[in-house]
């Protein structure tokens, strides 16, 4: 479908106009992607060098730390490029894509983030069955499942707003290309397109939300049967993902599940689970966890020492 408008780029206004602020975030966000990049990848490195960490969780951890590092760059490469060089400028084209890396890759990491309170629920109320249920290949489809999931969430929100008519005012209010920013620059009615934003991505990441507290609900409330040793261990590795499901579910239900409108703070709570977000979850799943951090241990003393 042709996109029915006179608009061939968008300016994307940012976080602000002021210079001296631009050069003082263009900083910190520079050293936030580089931390995130830096951070993710170590996992991911971590994860497939160390025999050590050959559990289903560990896979899922690293598929995780490598979709944070794409959402991340996504959303950074042109913020950063807007506080750093003054390019506030994105093509239609440009900004049509970035709208679907970004759904794709957000979508892909809700799900997965499901499949991984699934893998602690067997490990931690089925331990005896845990190597069978989740073999090789179920690992393999669970992670295969998240990124479906994620394309066709992207899909269904870049066709609905693909072919609608931008034909007058090209200022995004906002540091990238989303929905609810983009929508009121349509020049037609977007209340049922609104809608169903917000049923694809408000109600999704509510439902998943809520199943997500369910499954660590019924985890929490098996640990009575374990030994003190095994609640402990439990406690941590719930912890890490409660902690990285309530920091990336909340600012996006509260993004997505309302109707299509913009508020002031949209801007800042977008800056937490597309920037900092990702940041902080490898710091939130080494910090706690010692097996990881062991390994990571070992792996620079075996590559650098």
């Amino acid at each position: 479908m042709e996109p029915r408008n006179n608009v061939t780029y968008f300016v994307l206004l940012g976080l602000t106009q002021n210079p001296k602020e631009e050069k003082v975030l263009s900083v910190m966000f520079s050293l936030s992607y580089i931390l995130t990049v830096g951070g993710n990848l170590l996992i991911v490195v971590t994860v497939t060098v160390s025999k050590s960490l050959g559990s289903p969780m560990y896979f899922f951890l690293a598929g995780l730390s490598f979709m944070d590092v794409m959402y991340a760059s996504v959303i950074s490469h042109y913020l950063i490029s807007g506080l750093l060089f003054g390019q506030k400028t994105i093509t239609f084209q440009a900004c049509m894509m970035q709208l679907f890396m970004e759904h794709f890759f957000g979508g892909s990491e809700v799900f997965l983030l499901l499949v991984m309170a699934y893998d602690r629920y067997v490990a931690i109320c089925k331990p005896l069955h845990y190597q069978i249920i989740m073999s090789h290949w179920v690992c393999v489809v669970l992670l295969i499942v998240p990124w479906i999931g994620g394309f066709l969430h992207s899909v269904i929100q870049l066709s609905s707003l693909y072919g609608l008519p931008f034909c007058g005012p090209n200022v995004i209010d906002h540091f990238s290309c989303d929905m609810y920013p983009l929508l009121k620059l349509v020049c037609s009615d977007t209340y049922v397109i609104g809608l169903l934003v917000a049923l694809n991505g408000g109600l999704i990441c509510s439902i998943v939300f809520l199943l997500l507290l369910i499954s660590y609900g019924v985890i929490l409330h098996s640990l009575k049967n374990l030994s003190q040793e095994g609640k402990r261990k439990a406690l941590s590795t719930c912890g890490s993902h409660i902690t990285v499901v309530v920091f990336f579910f909340v600012p996006c239900i509260f993004m997505y599940a309302r109707p299509a409108r913009n508020f002031p703070i949209d801007k800042s709570v977008s800056v937490f689970y597309t920037v900092l977000t990702p940041m902080l979850n490898p710091l939130i799943y080494t910090l706690r966890n010692s097996e990881m951090t062991n390994a990571m241990k070992q792996l620079w003393r075996r590559k650098f020492i």
